[in-house]
């Protein structure tokens, strides 16, 4: 296999990574909003804010990065706006991510012969 051919892998699976939706995930105020969605169900900013520590204006935000990045979709209901988790397109999004990441890795960082015969190790923390 090629130098090249590896170094554009590696290049393709650093831009998966650095994607709307996985940078909309990676910050824990907006996993709180997910999980709000989650347990609670849907709702409007003022229902999603009452089980957050953050103002209603800041969740508004994380709202919209979800949305934006395709996690949580809205509707118009009267004044309000309806937040609910999309959880089909997540679960599509992160389908086709790991199918990609698959193809990639096996090209850019495959394990070595040792690592495939051998179960994975778990750290241990020292103390």
């Amino acid at each position: 296999m090629s130098d090249a051919k590896r170094q554009r892998a590696a290049t393709e699976i650093a831009s998966l990574l650095d994607t709307p939706l996985l940078r909309a995930l990676t910050e824990p105020a907006r996993l709180e909003v997910l999980k709000v969605l989650l347990v609670h169900g849907r709702g409007d900013v003022a229902s999603v804010a009452e089980h957050l520590p953050q103002d209603r204006s800041v969740v508004s935000r994380h709202l919209q990065v979800l949305e934006d990045a395709g996690v949580v979709r809205s509707s118009r209901v009267g004044r309000h706006r309806i937040y609910e988790l999309d959880g089909g397109f997540l679960v599509s999004r992160f389908d086709a991510l790991a199918t990609r990441l698959r193809t990639l890795a096996a090209v850019c960082c495959p394990p070595s012969t040792q690592e495939a015969s051998e179960p994975p190790r778990r750290r241990t923390k020292r103390t």
